[in-house]
């Protein structure tokens, strides 16, 4: 079975409903980045970050997976597949796929402040218990953080990621601009020769990569016409 690995950005989610962070009318323009999502913003006002991420989970609560989400999980019918997500969403997951690695964290899990990558302390919230009352301890008795990966912060999962990349038959990209590093990076990892394929609606995107198709469209109109493809390529 061919090994298919998948790396979306926010251009996945936006046909949810989501609003990506990076556009004109994106969540940083309503929130500060430096207040929200990085580690000096956090000792600043641990509370306001905790609200931040409780009204995001409430709207992701909310959200469904798009066309594009399915027709992702359903390669898995005829492919071994692996999903690299810049997407702190678990769209991915509820819409089937079963091995998703999230580079950026997870917006429906906490963690301890102290050391956010000990799974023990880590914690899986649900849609009924979506919201972390300020102040509340993990484990280790630091605050329960959001399990997000803050501007500044190391990526631990990049190396797992590009492991899967590096044993990729095809490697697909949809929805991100492949400006957004060490993410962008993993396209370097794929074998010499490997098809790539680039979802995206921008027309200056993907310039420079060997091996490349690009569907300009958006994700589900995108997955529909890879899926073409793929099947006249077998």
């Amino acid at each position: 079975m061919k090994k298919i690995v998948v790396l979306t950005g926010a251009g996945m989610s936006v046909e949810s409903g989501l609003k990506t962070f990076r556009d004109a009318d994106g969540l940083w323009e309503e929130y500060p980045v430096q207040q929200v999502a990085t580690h000096e913003g956090w000792l600043a006002d641990p509370t306001l970050v905790t609200n931040f991420y409780n009204m995001l989970r409430r709207k992701c609560l909310n959200v469904k997976p798009n066309e594009g989400h399915k027709l992702v999980a359903e390669l898995e019918k005829t492919y071994n597949v692996t999903v690299v997500t810049q997407n702190v969403d678990n769209l991915h997951e509820v819409a089937g796929s079963t091995k998703v690695i999230h580079l950026h964290g997870e917006l429906m899990k906490v963690c301890s402040s102290n050391d956010p990558d000990d799974p023990r302390f880590q914690q899986l919230l649900t849609a009924e218990n979506c919201e972390v009352e300020p102040g509340t301890k993990a484990g280790d008795g630091s605050l329960l953080r959001p399990f997000i990966v803050f501007f500044g912060e190391g990526v631990p999962m990049i190396e797992p990621a590009a492991r899967e990349t590096m044993e990729a038959d095809i490697f697909v990209i949809i929805g991100t601009s492949l400006n957004v590093y060490p993410a962008a990076g993993l396209v370097r990892y794929t074998k010499p020769g490997t098809p790539i394929y680039l979802i995206d609606p921008s027309p200056a995107v993907g310039s420079g990569i060997d091996n490349l198709t690009h569907i300009q469209k958006g994700a589900s109109e995108g997955m529909k016409e890879l899926l073409k493809l793929l099947d006249s390529h077998k």
